[in-house]
């Protein structure tokens, strides 16, 4: 198993606040305690072998990626009764990928919330998002 000493998501248990909430072979569910109280019950499904990003996961990293995403959905839907989820991976700087192991988000939606109703389509049409003209 490869494994990074400088990485948090490597050293997670370092942090007293991340919990593992399911486990399988080779990935952990985990929840960070800060994250509680903006949108309550999100959280994280990572390898347990450092790869950098989602493109390095093996096949059997993503099958146990689904599977934990499915028990992830049902243990939410239990202690929290989100109203919808988004869930979503960041790849390199330019999508956000601040720490450089893969992880892939799993965050219950309520309707509620501010932001409700705007999940990953709502900030790919914002017209101030849209890149400079190229001259060629």
């Amino acid at each position: 198993m490869t494994y990074k000493e400088d990485c948090p998501y490597c050293n997670f248990a370092d942090d007293p606040e991340q919990h593992i909430i399911l486990e399988n072979d080779t990935c952990y569910f985990l929840q960070h305690d800060r994250h509680q109280g903006v949108l309550e019950g999100s959280g994280i499904i990572i390898p347990k072998t450092h790869r950098v990003n989602t493109f390095e996961l093996t096949k059997e990293e993503w099958n146990d990626t689904y599977e934990l995403m499915q028990q992830a959905q049902e243990y939410l839907k239990q202690e929290y009764s989100p109203d919808g989820f988004t869930l979503g991976w960041n790849v390199g700087e330019a999508s956000n990928q601040s720490i450089l192991h893969s992880h892939f988000h799993i965050i219950p939606r309520y309707n509620d919330e501010p932001y409700a109703g705007k999940g990953l389509r709502h900030w790919i049409k914002k017209p101030e998002n849209k890149r400079p003209q190229h001259q060629s």
